[in-house]
């Protein structure tokens, strides 16, 4: 999203709220709106950028056919949309990292101020995190990203002999550019995710008790329970948003998207913040 808005100032063009993937493994059919404050987004921002909810009807009328689209490559200069984008159709990665220092201060305004969650998701992040804190001043934030689509792309072997391996090699299935990979050559090189047993001995090799309280973020962790438990035998002060939220995480539990917003205020909050995989929420949280 915040590579949305730069790239709506470079191009000096107006930016319609973003509409969020539908069609992903989540299958969360969460809205722009559910998660984040639409009117908050486009005041922050109105100095920068003209951010409207949807594409006028004035101009969608004058439309004789939908507009054209394109795919731009992963982390393209700046230039390049200058010379040769009309419309994007997706913008995760599009933009590089390298920019000119005015359109990274306005990347960063966008990510860390002009991004902020709806009333509901804020409420309950921080009734959780109140939670945590009546039980210990200082708690752990482990950000655990253990869903079998994850572990399938990353194409690394956990241990689960055949029955893992035919899983999770039908779930990669479903990117047909992915290559076949070494798992045991990726995991040498270290880009295999730590298991919660991995996370819990690094834990306690860098001198954490087993007394700590540990508060884990996570969706659908493969292999549940049992998957777990050897993160739960070294740290047995251990909670979630599905044991401290109890009935008010109802109304949030169909939307991944949503309930990822509820850890991330939490994870935020927290003491110690650790992952297991270095993905978008490790590198915005040290971005904080």
């Amino acid at each position: 999203i915040s590579d949305a808005v730069v790239i709506a100032r470079i191009l000096n063009a107006t930016l319609v709220i973003p509409e969020l993937d539908h069609r992903s493994y989540w299958k969360d059919d969460s809205d722009f709106a559910n998660i984040f404050d639409v009117n908050w987004f486009i005041s922050y921002l109105a100095k920068d950028v003209t951010i409207v909810r949807r594409v006028p009807d004035k101009f969608m009328r004058s439309m004789d056919k939908p507009p054209y689209t394109m795919r731009v490559p992963r982390k393209s200069p700046p230039e390049y949309y200058l010379d040769q984008v009309l419309q994007l159709t997706k913008f995760d990665y599009r933009l590089a990292n390298n920019i000119d220092d005015e359109l990274q201060k306005l990347r960063c305004r966008a990510n860390y101020h002009a991004l902020r969650f709806t009333k509901p998701i804020q409420e309950l992040g921080q009734k959780l995190v109140t939670r945590m804190r009546a039980m210990a001043n200082r708690f752990i934030a482990v950000h655990l990203r253990f869903e079998p689509d994850m572990l399938a792309f990353s194409g690394c072997y956990f241990g689960g002999g055949d029955k893992e391996r035919n899983e999770l090699g039908e779930i990669r299935k479903r990117w047909e550019t992915l290559t076949d990979v070494d798992a045991d050559e990726e995991r040498r090189r270290g880009r295999c995710p730590l298991t919660p047993h991995e996370v819990g001995l690094m834990l306690r090799a860098l001198g954490f008790a087993n007394d700590s309280y540990i508060y884990v973020a996570s969706g659908e962790i493969y292999g549940g329970e049992e998957t777990l438990r050897p993160l739960r035998d070294l740290f047995p002060n251990f909670y979630t948003k599905e044991m401290l939220a109890n009935e008010d995480l109802k109304p949030f539990l169909p939307f991944s998207s949503r309930l990822a917003a509820i850890d991330y205020i939490v994870c935020d909050e927290s003491d110690v913040f650790v992952t297991n995989n270095n993905g978008n929420m490790a590198k915005i949280l040290a971005g904080r």
